[in-house]
């Protein structure tokens, strides 16, 4: 294969077999299995370090809503019922603040990898300017108790608190949400913005609970042993440790540069390197910023959504590492109309030259910057740049020119066995003081697993047994047979997952309009006629197959660690066929025609 960023057929087609071996030998026959629930001794992994419960008496009233999650899917779906009107609405979360993800990440060097212009919901209703393109962890923790402030939502909100049950009580018409702290709330609505990033996941490798030293997941960074703080101050108490890291995904990449800059020797532990492009962070000018338009954040949202899934727009706004490649695609298509036309294969082929390119580019930035030959060979990534989700960072491939800073490249098969001094990866022992689990959250798991409780509908019939073959809704909101239940996410609906956030504001306004829209009639109840719920899912399955899940994917929690197709996992990773933008539209056209097609109010 050449160097030059420009590719060949002949290097196209040893490329292919590249991406095809490497991802052969990441394949796990256990597939999401190979991840463990923090247990036994890793079991205050769930547990809160950043608050003490303060005792309380168990609550035991009716509530007009109550907000599962207070993570940004729940914090703008209360904000959008505080706009429309509603009153009662109650935040209910086990972490010991709002902020979801945001709560647990204080990890040092953690921060957005999307614009904060986009990411951050609500700015201009809550009047905050981002400090930087990508603001750090505390910045967006920060902005959630903003949000929360504003909306009053702090109010009524029950911290410290994990919803254990959820079952609808026909007869009253309510939502019956018991608690760990023996709360009973019979609520009219209840929202669940449970979020697919805040339980923690570990690796299951063998002899893991063996360890001796110390040892910690990220999400619940313990500084008490490192010493520092996540505003930056440095970790001296690592100083003479001999730490490992296991896990080099987005999480991996943030810390791995503080702790090599403060750790004796830091030892990372790799299965597959990510792709590190750019990141190019910059402070936001105020006089800019203060110049801005009303409604500028509804344009950049659509600006980014519209770029990043390969539209036209006269502007790039957030000119991001997520625009730059949807950019190359589809400059790549018109280029080729004349001789390729506009069929799928064309599409596919623009995707493929385009990413190749800029694989390449993301491969030569690694032999530019990482001065061991060797190592900078280890952390090249040979899979297309979506198949995992692409890291943007301007120190992390620096960290491994330091003589303390350690790739252990596992080749794709990971670390084979832990004992209680350190690793073994190989016939190589690693001797360890401390071992940190950059693994993640729960992706792609059950949803009951994921939410921590079961929900329980109409009938007696679960949430779980109602999705044995994989997730019905309307809009990827509403569940036939879960009256008065909505989902707060992006599955089955807009599905841009370069964004978050957007998903989030868009589910809010919808649910808060649907709910203003039953008080306003005195409806009781809200459900999905299921020949609606069936005919949006047939309309869903008819989304195009995502290139994600090929035989040149990686695999990851994209897609499903590479495991087979099935009905189930199209179900849950399918979006509106015509694509984010289209469903933005589509949905805001619905919930303001006051028709409410699908739904029945009664």
């Amino acid at each position: 294969m050449t160097t030059d960023h420009v590719i060949d057929e002949a290097d196209r087609d040893a490329l292919r077999a590249k991406y095809r071996a490497e991802r052969a030998k990441r394949i796990r026959p256990e597939g999401n299995d190979q991840y463990i629930e923090p247990t036994g001794r890793f079991a205050h992994f769930l547990d809160d370090p950043y608050v003490t419960q303060t005792p309380r008496e168990p609550i035991n009233r009716d509530v007009n809503v109550a907000i599962v999650g207070a993570g940004f899917a729940g914090l703008t779906s209360g904000a959008r019922l505080r706009q429309a009107g509603v009153e009662d609405i109650w935040l209910i979360d086990g972490a010991g603040d709002v902020g979801g993800a945001w709560y647990w990440n204080r990890y040092p060097g953690a921060m957005c990898d999307t614009a904060a212009m986009i990411y951050l919901p609500l700015l201009e209703e809550t009047g905050y300017r981002p400090s930087m393109k990508y603001v750090p962890a505390a910045e967006i923790f920060a902005h959630a108790q903003r949000i929360a402030t504003t909306f009053n939502l702090y109010e009524n909100a029950l911290f410290s608190t994990a919803v254990s049950g959820l079952t609808w009580d026909e007869d009253s018409e309510r939502w019956h949400i018991t608690t760990s702290r023996g709360d009973l709330l019979r609520a009219r609505f209840v929202l669940a913005g449970t979020g697919p990033l805040h339980r923690p996941k570990l690796p299951g490798i063998e002899g893991l609970e063996t360890f001796e030293g110390h040892c910690f997941h990220t999400s619940r960074w313990d500084y008490a042993y490192t010493g520092g703080s996540r505003s930056g101050e440095p970790m001296t108490l690592l100083a003479d440790k001999r730490v490992g890291i296991v896990g080099t995904g987005a999480t991996g990449v943030q810390c791995i540069p503080h702790i090599a800059r403060a750790a004796g020797d830091l030892f990372v532990f790799q299965r597959t390197p990510s792709s590190i492009d750019v990141r190019n962070n910059a402070p936001i000018d105020p006089a800019w910023y203060d110049a801005l338009p009303s409604g500028w954040q509804y344009d950049w949202l659509t600006n980014f959504a519209t770029l990043q899934t390969g539209g036209f727009a006269n502007q790039d706004y957030v000119m991001d590492g997520w625009t730059d490649i949807s950019i190359r695609i589809r400059d790549r298509v018109v280029a080729n109309l004349a001789t390729e036309g506009l069929t799928p294969e064309a599409m596919r082929k623009a995707y493929e030259e385009s990413d190749d390119e800029k694989m390449a580019e993301i491969r030569a930035r690694v032999s530019a910057i990482v001065r061991d030959p060797a190592t900078a060979e280890g952390l090249k990534p040979w899979y297309r740049q979506l198949c995992k989700r692409p890291c943007f960072h301007d120190e992390y491939l620096d960290a491994y020119n330091r003589d303390n800073v350690h790739l252990v490249d596992t080749d794709g098969r990971g670390v084979e066995r832990v004992d209680a001094t350190g690793v073994w990866v190989g016939d190589t022992h690693y001797p360890l003081d401390c071992l940190i689990f950059a693994s993640g959250f729960e992706v792609g798991t059950e949803y009951a697993r994921r939410a921590g409780f079961e929900t329980i509908g109409r009938d007696g019939e679960t949430l779980s047994d109602h999705w044995s073959k994989g997730m019905t809704s309307l809009h990827g909101l509403n569940v036939a047979g879960f009256p008065n239940f909505f989902l707060l996410g992006f599955a089955q609906a807009g599905n841009l997952f370069s964004n978050v956030t957007h998903n989030f504001v868009e589910s809010g306004t919808t649910t808060a309009a649907i709910i203003r829209h039953a008080l306003s009639t005195n409806a009781t109840r809200v459900e999905v006629d299921p020949a609606a719920e069936e005919a949006w899912v047939a309309l869903v399955e008819t989304a195009p197959t995502s290139f994600l899940f090929d035989p040149e994917c990686t695999p990851g929690y994209y897609n499903n660690e590479g495991q087979e197709m099935t009905t189930k996992t199209l179900r849950q990773t399918r979006g509106y066929p015509e694509g984010p933008v289209a469903f933005f539209s589509y949905i805001d056209r619905w919930r303001t025609s006051g028709d409410f097609t699908g739904l029945r109010f009664s």
